[in-house]
């Protein structure tokens, strides 16, 4: 034995203020670096534009990636009235001269009500979204022609909050999977002067609020003077709206190896939040299953009435 120390294991969830400038991916190779642990990924790509809520999920957390998919987010910002631009936001190239327009609550609110619901919205040409297995945006940056096809989005709330000159502030909620980007193009065009998205925050990714989040300045800090235990969201605290059942020892076992466990209706304790964080519920009904030591044992779903099959089995 050579007596250096062993790495700790990290498992769990940070949640990152993104700041503007840095992708996704930029963030996820810092903390990587910087936690020295190669298991960690984001929930939800944010463009290079946009800051706020980026969530990170480290180690063994990863395995639970697959219950984040189709969660609320929430956006505040501001659009720019006057001309669109390639990418539909301020980084792209202008499409036409700046009219500037004085814009009114009053000439938005028609347009934005018909941009609230379920919509067939088309992805930006500058955006992952594939085509013939290419991404769109590497096809729009070598000038193809190409047609990306609309999908169903689904926008729950759509709150104009300011306007002043040309400009508008708003607030959104929406499902995964919508382009607030096309959102401002879109409004844009109704209107008939152009627009294209100036700035955006995500406030809100699923259970993870801005309030929680950090800049990644602030977590080298952390990290630094080895207090990141006070700042990393335990498995434990993970998907809160799914109910949770604690079992005991022989439970446990029976569930670490794969196995069946009937849990009694007064064991499993519901969900209260007081804002919903999915898209939809969860059909069919999945159980968070912790030990005794209230450690995230495993994600089970029901199969019968009481009887849970793991799906997720988290290690010791």
């Amino acid at each position: 034995m050579n007596g250096s120390p062993r790495r700790l294991t990290i498992n769990g969830a940070l949640v990152i203020n993104k700041a503007r400038g840095l992708t996704s991916h930029d963030v996820v190779l810092r903390v990587r670096k910087l936690l020295r642990e190669r298991s960690i990924g984001h929930l939800g790509t944010l463009d290079p534009i946009a800051t706020g809520v980026l969530p990170l999920l480290v180690g063994s957390a990863t395995r639970l990636q697959q219950f984040y998919t189709g969660r609320r987010k929430r956006y505040v910002g501001r659009i720019r009235f006057g001309f669109a631009t390639d990418t539909y936001d301020a980084d792209g190239h202008a499409l036409g001269d700046d009219t500037r327009p004085t814009i009114t609550p009053e000439q938005l609110a028609p347009h934005v009500a018909a941009l609230t619901g379920k919509l067939q919205q088309t992805p930006p040409p500058f955006s992952a979204k594939k085509v013939g297995g290419v991404p769109a945006h590497e096809r729009a940056r070598r000038r193809e022609q190409f047609t990306l096809k609309p999908v169903e989005v689904e926008v729950y709330r759509y709150d104009i909050t300011e306007v002043e000159g040309s400009t508008a502030r708003f607030e959104i909620e929406c499902a995964a999977g919508t382009y607030i980007r096309s959102l401002a193009h879109e409004l844009g065009l109704r209107v008939g002067c152009g627009a294209h998205l100036e700035e955006i925050c995500r406030t809100a990714s699923g259970e993870f609020r801005l309030e929680q989040a950090m800049p990644l300045e602030q977590l080298e800090a952390v990290v630094k003077e080895d207090q990141l235990p006070q700042v990393l969201i335990p498995m434990s605290e993970l998907l809160p709206d799914l109910p949770q059942a604690v079992i005991n020892a022989g439970l446990e076992r029976k569930i670490r190896n794969g196995g069946r466990i009937e849990v009694s209706e007064s064991q499993i304790q519901p969900v209260r939040l007081e804002q919903p964080i999915d898209s939809d519920a969860w059909k069919p009904l999945r159980l968070r299953v912790l030990n005794q030591q209230k450690q995230l044992v495993a994600i089970a779903q029901a199969i019968v009435p009481r009887v849970f099959q793991p799906i997720v089995v988290l290690p010791a």
